[in-house]
């Protein structure tokens, strides 16, 4: 399959997963984004369109590069904590039409474990 067709199947779900998901400001939006060399992860409230907490692999002082299971791992913690400093206990996860699987699993795990619900 060619990277066009998986980009394009991608943003198929991402489209159908966005229908039924949206953040408010008692319960932000975890979005979460893979590169070949970055995790990114954005806690938005879709209400105001505002990011209420991020953290991603270029953070300085994260201690993670690249884009694996260990770096997704501590992404995903380091934005449960940037959260609940502002607050933030619950959240829906938005995996971005990614496969609950592997990275997007690791990441989502620690964030629960360092106290985010979702």
């Amino acid at each position: 399959m060619s990277l066009y067709i998986r980009k394009q199947a991608r943003a198929k779900v991402r489209r159908r997963i966005r229908k039924k998901i949206s953040g408010t400001a008692e319960r932000p939006r975890l979005a979460i984004h893979f590169s070949n060399q970055n995790v990114y992860a954005q806690v938005i409230d879709d209400v105001t369109g505002h990011t209420l907490a991020s953290a991603s692999t270029l953070d300085k002082g994260l201690g993670a590069t690249g884009s694996n299971q260990e770096a997704a791992a501590k992404v995903g913690e380091a934005v449960a904590k940037k959260a609940k400093a502002a607050s933030i206990e619950a959240v829906v996860f938005d995996r971005g039409g990614f496969p609950y699987h592997g990275k997007v699993k690791a990441l989502a795990e620690a964030a629960r474990e360092a106290g985010l619900n979702f």
